[in-house]
């Protein structure tokens, strides 16, 4: 069944094609006068029109460009009794899906309406599509092997299989709806739509309308009814980052949605039922807020279920190695630039830098050099002033060996006879700050390969400076021996 419009000066084929198109189970508009068309589109919202050609007020070919420019997936028909080669062309370039001629034959508009209704369900279709492209192709893979990071992913892949409500926590730039996405790619809801919602980016009254949509005539504008964010993720997962932002009226709204599955449309006093996840995200302290009184402590603990906290980048430095190699693939397919690298200087300052936008940061910071730096190689004086001007890296080639404990030292009897190349010896400055290396990390970290790595590694692994784990090659890493360097 589809809405189909029939604009024509002449009742008669108004009434005509009215009673057939209802026979064949449609639900039929019609229109004699072609200038009310505009205003029938908006309200209405027809799938397919039929339009007559010649019109004494407005002729069709004029209002099929009205239609189109209003619409450009409108799918229109025309009716003419005067159908000639040249305003067949004309018709067609106008963008006309086909057209009929009077008198009619009723199999021949059968036929026509029929393809018309196929073509729409197809664009329809590939709308839908499209909606779930550009919503997938946005996702990341989570990038970072630290024990932190892991942690956080363990309990991502835990809570992605239940349906409760969880809360993301984390400063601007950790990820958080990455985090988000990747809980709705593991989830049973993985199919469906996942749409995130920024809530500190609208005001309280464009929110709410977006949120739980609205009906025709409930504010100034209000032309047509709309779908809400929650009906429009129905059976999926809806995504609202900086809660913390929402009005009292907004949450209220929320509320209700999670007590009764239910939401109500501005405007409206009937209720909808809707089957939504909640995920929500904050880098406030909630717990603050509601003991100030400025968010409901009833909806605090109804998001709160399952808490998910990011941690900052420079808590997690022993990923930035792997998250700098996965931007610079990014972003130079991205710009269609050929691959570069930083020379282990830049990596030395990019490590020491404390990140305060954290990965989103990091992500520009790299972009910006891949586009700037003309050089295959970026190097410090390539960085911005702020990272080159940052502490000291905890990669500096001046390790002292002198200060390495009594217990790890190798059978020599002075340790500080210890032969270290630079290298090594930001391999174990590299140790003290994360839990574990691998001959990966170290490649990105200096720009060799793997396997002239793993000689430096081994090097350090027969001094018994560092511990070698892992059963096979695949899975080797190395840390600092008990009791850890003293450094």
């Amino acid at each position: 069944m589809s809405r189909i419009l029939v604009v024509d000066d002449e009742k008669g084929v108004c009434d005509f094609l009215q009673v057939m198109l209802n026979k064949e189970g449609h639900k039929v508009y019609i229109s004699q006068d072609p200038t009310k068309v505009v205003k029938i589109l908006q309200d209405w919202m027809p799938e397919i029109i039929l339009l007559d050609l010649r019109m004494p007020e407005l002729d069709g070919l004029s209002l099929l460009s009205q239609i189109k420019k209003l619409d450009p997936a409108a799918i229109v028909i025309l009716i003419t009794a005067y159908a000639s080669f040249e305003s067949v062309i004309e018709a067609m370039r106008r963008g006309a899906f086909d057209y009929v001629t009077k008198p009619f034959k009723l199999e021949e508009i059968r036929l026509v309406i029929h393809r018309a209704i196929k073509t729409y369900l197809l664009k329809q279709e590939n709308i839908k599509l499209q909606n779930e492209i550009t919503s997938l192709k946005i996702t990341e893979k989570l990038v970072g092997s630290s024990e932190t990071f892991q942690n956080v992913l363990d309990l991502v892949r835990k809570v992605a299989l239940t349906d409760s409500t969880i809360i993301i926590q984390g400063e601007s730039g950790t990820g958080k709806e990455l985090v988000a996405r990747e809980i709705h790619r593991l989830s049973k809801r993985a199919k469906n739509a996942f749409i995130p919602v920024n809530c500190g980016a609208l005001p309280e009254t464009l929110l709410e309308s977006e949120l739980f949509g609205y009906v025709k005539g409930s504010f100034t504008g209000a032309t047509r009814d709309k779908d809400g964010l929650f009906k429009t993720a129905h059976q999926g997962t809806l995504f609202l980052d900086e809660i913390s932002t929402a009005s009292q009226k907004i949450q209220i709204g929320l509320l209700r949605v999670l007590e009764q599955h239910e939401i109500t449309p501005v405007g409206s006093t009937h209720s909808i039922p809707v089957d939504v996840r909640l995920l929500t995200a904050t880098n406030r302290n909630l717990e603050q807020l509601v003991q100030q009184g400025e968010f409901r402590e009833d909806l605090y603990y109804r998001i709160n279920v399952i808490p998910v906290q990011i941690p900052p980048l420079r808590d997690r430095k022993g990923d930035i190695p792997l998250l700098i190699h996965h931007f610079l693939k990014k972003c130079s397919a991205k710009h269609k630039i050929s691959l570069k690298k930083f020379s282990s200087g830049a990596t030395r300052l990019l490590l020491s830098y404390n990140w305060p936008g954290n990965i989103r940061e990091l992500e520009n910071t790299i972009e910006r050099e891949i586009i700037l730096t003309e050089s295959s190689i970026i190097d410090v004086p390539d960085l911005p002033d702020k990272i080159k001007e940052s502490t000291p890296s905890i990669l500096s080639p001046t390790l002292d060996t002198r200060h390495l404990t009594s217990d790890i030292q190798h059978s020599a009897s002075d340790y500080r006879t210890i032969n270290l190349s630079d290298r090594q010896k930001q391999i174990l400055q590299y140790l003290h700050s994360n839990p574990k290396i691998t001959s990966k990390i170290c490649s990105s970290l200096f720009n060799i390969s793997q396997r002239m790595i793993r000689n430096d590694l081994q090097a350090l692994a027969n001094k018994k400076l560092i511990t070698r784990k892992g059963t096979s090659k695949k899975n080797t890493y190395y840390t600092l021996p008990s009791p850890p360097l003293d450094l």
